[in-house]
């Protein structure tokens, strides 16, 4: 029974809309006849009358067989026209060989074209009065939490269309910056300037969704610039794609990305520089668990090596990463090894049997304490560690005979202030110093700052920290820090090791420094709460 009053509903609609059809297409015929004599038509003897219902029936079972009923007036657009306008063809059709076979009729052959375009202005204005006045497609009668849509082309239109589909989310107005549309109306929606609150105060607006897949990252934070004042909860969508692939789903509304509140322009990669150092040889990563070292990783089995070997001192993270990479791997068809190793950089002999056991050619360390306040609680742990856990790496790497050594550094390392930044420094004057005695191998080093994304980076604990009401904690009001993709980071790293001499230290341009405080504020803001 339950299932039954489920599809009710929908099979209700169904012959109701059969129903108005079958009464349409006499009334079209009637009509066409009438405007083209002059007069009502009125002559209904036996053939005409057997015009009349032949073509009704073969017409419906038409537009059965083309799917008119299974279109869900919520999703109703140019689609549903084009069916209505196949339906109403293949109707003219039946009618001009029942014509021409009951010729006794004395039905005029030019009512055919009138007959067409009232069918279609009938069928389709039917279709289009229940979507746009009735309300009786489905979504229509959503009580869902209202939302404004910011952007209103192609993808802001296709969004209402699903929007419209949803319990969750009821769409009351476009907001767009182009000027021409402003004022107007687009699927049923009026669009208004972001700066208008009136409109959206009055409909009880909660939410601002972007639907501006195509800008540029720059273009995407300049409107969130403009978003920020506003007292609104502002989110973004999957991408299209995802949510017709099934990746994603519509009611998976994501938080603003960090790259739209912080990012750049990404600078595409030189291909040749990527492939230098890992195209056919044997690579390990040391911290190949943590979110550098993974995403490393994950670019390096692009670049066809022959071994990967994936150094981590935790399980867990070496699991976890491992089983990534094998997915990774299955889809790219590669034939490559991958080597998942148990160990901790601070153990000289483990590094050199594993370097010397699969000829290692390439060493990205990764593996390093970098969380700033832990390294200050525990100053001997972290020097164990980053320093001289990079000496011992670089000492074997050397005695393998290993050709390239990349150490992953900061930008902290500059005037350290801390006890990470100082021991990064440190841990780069010891490649400096060891690659004037050793010229066969190229040690280099790249700083970069934040990461987003990374565990280190500052970002998900401010978001953390707002998703539970506050407080939101800054070490300093004047702190500043720079920010990149962590995609981009580790592309840049690649290429600064393959670009290398020996002891070079590249320093990575990551834009326009941030102001940490105002991060905060604009996270905040931009999450619909108050400071």
């Amino acid at each position: 029974m339950q299932n039954l009053a489920q599809y009710f509903p929908t099979l209700v609609k169904k012959l109701v809309l059969l129903t108005i059809d079958a009464f349409l297409v006499p009334f079209s015929l009637w009509l066409a006849l009438s405007l083209r004599l002059g007069s009502s038509y009125v002559s209904f003897d036996y053939s005409s009358s057997l015009i009349f219902a032949v073509l009704t029936a073969v017409t419906l079972f038409i537009f059965i067989l083309i799917g008119m009923y299974r279109v869900v007036l919520r999703y109703a657009g140019l689609r549903m026209l084009e069916v209505v306008a196949v339906g109403v063809l293949a109707s003219t059709g039946v009618l001009l060989v029942l014509f021409f076979m009951s010729k006794e009729a004395g039905l005029p052959r030019s009512a055919l074209i009138i007959y067409g375009a009232l069918l279609f202005i009938f069928v389709g204005g039917i279709r289009i009065f229940a979507l746009r006045v009735l309300g009786i497609a489905d979504g229509y009668l959503n009580k869902g939490r209202p939302v404004a849509i910011y952007g209103a082309g192609e993808s802001g239109r296709q969004l209402v269309g699903l929007l419209h589909g949803s319990s969750e989310y009821t769409p009351v107005a476009f907001l767009d910056d182009d000027k021409q549309l402003q004022g107007r109306e687009v699927d049923g929606l009026k669009v208004f300037a972001p700066s208008d609150l009136d409109y959206l105060s009055k409909k009880d607006v909660q939410e601002i969704l972007l639907a501006i897949p195509s800008a540029s990252i720059q273009q995407r934070k300049n409107i969130l610039r403009r978003l920020e004042p506003l007292p609104y909860h502002v989110r973004t969508v999957p991408d299209f794609q995802k949510i017709m692939s099934g990746v994603a789903q519509l009611d998976q509304l994501e938080e603003l990305r960090l790259e739209d509140l912080l990012g750049r322009e990404p600078v595409d990669p030189d291909k040749e520089l990527l492939e230098k150092c890992n195209a056919g040889k044997t690579v390990l990563v040391t911290g190949a668990g943590g979110s550098i070292g993974a995403e490393l990783c994950r670019q390096i089995l692009s670049l066809k090596p022959r071994v990967v070997v994936l150094f981590e001192q935790s399980e867990f993270a070496l699991y976890q990463v491992e089983n990534e990479l094998r997915q990774i791997k299955n889809s790219l068809n590669s034939s490559l090894e991958l080597v998942p190793v148990l160990g901790s950089v601070t153990k000289m002999s483990r590094l050199k049997s594993i370097l010397s056991a699969y000829a290692v050619d390439t060493i990205y360390h990764a593996a390093a304490y970098k969380h700033v306040p832990l390294v200050e609680h525990n100053p001997a742990e972290g020097v164990a560690n980053n320093v001289f856990g990079t000496l011992y790496a670089v000492e074997a790497a050397i005695e393998a005979g290993v050709a390239d050594f990349v150490l992953i550094s900061t930008d902290k390392a500059v005037r350290p202030t801390n006890v990470m930044g100082a021991t990064k420094r440190i841990a780069e004057m010891v490649l400096q110093a060891l690659q004037a005695e050793n010229l066969h191998i190229t040690l280099s080093m790249v700083r970069f700052g934040n990461v987003l994304g990374s565990s280190g980076s500052v970002v998900p604990l401010f978001r953390k920290q707002i998703k539970a009401g506050g407080p939101v904690t800054v070490t300093h009001p004047d702190v500043i820090r720079y920010f990149m993709t962590i995609e981009e980071a580790v592309q840049l790293v690649i290429q600064a090791g393959a670009m290398a001499k020996g002891g070079d230290v590249f320093v990575l341009d990551m834009g326009e420094p941030v102001r940490i405080l105002d991060l905060a504020k604009q996270m905040i803001h931009l999450a619909g709460m108050t400071v």
